[in-house]
């Protein structure tokens, strides 16, 4: 985890309104001071909310440092604010790392909606995270989401990358792997929850068992803010294979081998995680059995699993590397992805797996004249040199009916000056085509003249 990160779960109570003072200094707010830390009267922060018209709002902060808070907690605040004496207007909010119980909630709207009433703002840590991004305060909350320190060993060097690029490049025909270096390497720590998980389920009708799971599987899902995902069978192996070969998050010594950084935060609590894997399992192991009754007649039962049949016996959080790079190669640039661990990687954007020109893939070539990757579709050879030029920056032109391709101009004037020497027969030989139709025409004359003479 970087060292400028702020893990709120370590901190005190008064070291959360510490945290939070700074907080809402960086978010605009005026006069911002705690109170007396004795004889709590229910108000941990004073502040002053700024107005183009009028005095200001003042703002009564409460900071609950606690999983939960619920309507006590709320209405107390409220009273607070009530008896603060203060000339103008003035409002409650109630600061916390974890989340308001619903009647909290409810209570706080009513009060807001009641006429004359002084508003409640609640500052939850789902909100706390994001104003913490926006202010460039880096806090982390297991309350609110997996604080994970742990992840799959990145790239040891920028030389380890090169290596991966010079694998991928070997599949690419007239491409030279040593020239092959990038430009620019970027580290990504993508946030995946691995589990352990039984499934066990026994489906039963009046004839006895009709079906019955017992699997023992391992899930991987990749756990962004975005909601859980399964990750694909080729990312999930790799985590698996490396699920005992991890190293601490060392994001300095990360930021000295790589151009950039960035860490990925874990968007759920573990207990999220671990009702949305049980979903995933009862959704994978649902299936349809067809069973004959005991009057002979056929029926269907829908089997599926219910969420007291899975157990998830671990889970972990880990990050695993993904890496972006970047190189140039003549006028193209190319990005290369993968995600690594000390055993193996997985390509998940490949620098040379497409044609520049229409996407397609199959045998792949190299330009030099101009760095691209050609299909066959589009890849010629160079009339002077012998060499592949792609059709993208190849210079043509018609030499007795048949299309030439040349690196540029310098070339095709002077494959001209050598096509204007030649003799005929070696002209016609630039289109073997024509050529060779031509032989055949003349064979088929000279048949027909014997036979006519015979």
């Amino acid at each position: 985890m970087d060292a400028d990160a702020t893990v709120l779960d370590d901190l005190s109570g008064f070291e959360f309104e510490d945290v939070m003072v700074e907080v809402f200094r960086k978010m605009g707010y005026r006069n911002v001071r705690q109170a007396e830390r004795v004889a709590d009267k229910g108000r941990d922060i004073l502040m002053e909310e700024p107005r183009e018209n009028g005095s200001p709002t003042a703002v009564v902060v409460e900071c609950k440092h606690t999983d939960t808070v619920g309507r006590p907690v709320v209405q107390k605040l409220h009273s607070a604010v009530q008896t603060y004496d203060h000339p103008g207007p003035k409002r409650g909010m109630v600061a916390t790392t974890g989340r308001f119980t619903r009647p909290a909630e409810e209570y706080a709207a009513r009060v807001g909606r009641e006429s004359g009433s002084t508003a409640i703002e609640l500052f939850g840590g789902a909100k706390l995270r994001e104003v913490g991004e926006e202010i460039g305060m880096d806090l982390y909350s297991g309350r609110i989401e997996i604080v994970c320190d742990e992840t799959l060993s990145p790239p040891r060097d920028r030389d380890a990358v090169a290596e991966q690029l010079r694998t991928a490049a070997r599949d690419v025909d007239n491409l030279d792997p040593s020239l092959v270096t990038a430009s620019s390497v970027e580290l990504t720590l993508l946030p995946v929850v691995y589990a352990d998980t039984h499934v066990d389920a026994v489906f039963e009708t009046s004839v006895g068992v009709v079906h019955r799971v017992d699997e023992r599987d391992a899930v991987s899902i990749l756990a962004d803010r975005d909601g859980p995902h399964p990750l694909d069978d080729d990312v999930r192996l790799l985590v698996a294979q490396n699920a005992d070969h991890t190293e601490t998050v060392a994001l300095d010594r990360y930021r000295d081998r790589f151009d950039a950084v960035d860490t990925e935060r874990f968007g759920r609590t573990e207990a999220e995680y671990r009702d949305w894997i049980t979903e995933l399992q009862c959704d994978r192991f649902e299936t349809t059995v067809r069973y004959t009754g005991d009057n002979n007649v056929t029926y269907t039962k829908s089997c599926r699993p219910r969420e007291s049949d899975v157990s998830i016996d671990s889970l972990r959080p880990v990050y695993v590397p993904g890496i972006d790079a970047r190189l140039e190669l003549g006028e193209y640039a190319y990005e290369h992805g993968y995600f690594t661990g000390t055993r193996g990687s997985v390509v998940a954007n490949g620098a040379f797996d497409d044609c520049v020109h229409c996407g397609g893939d199959g045998p792949l070539t190299y330009c030099t004249n101009c760095g691209s990757i050609n299909c066959a579709d589009h890849i010629e050879t160079e009339r002077v040199e012998g060499e592949p030029v792609c059709t993208g920056c190849a210079v043509t032109e018609s030499f007795l009916f048949n299309t030439k391709y040349f690196y540029n101009r310098e070339n095709l004037e002077r494959f001209r000056a050598e096509y204007d020497a030649m003799p005929f027969y070696r002209k016609a030989m630039e289109n073997p085509v024509l050529a060779g139709a031509a032989v055949l025409v003349v064979g088929l004359l000279l048949f027909a003249l014997l036979a006519l003479v015979i």
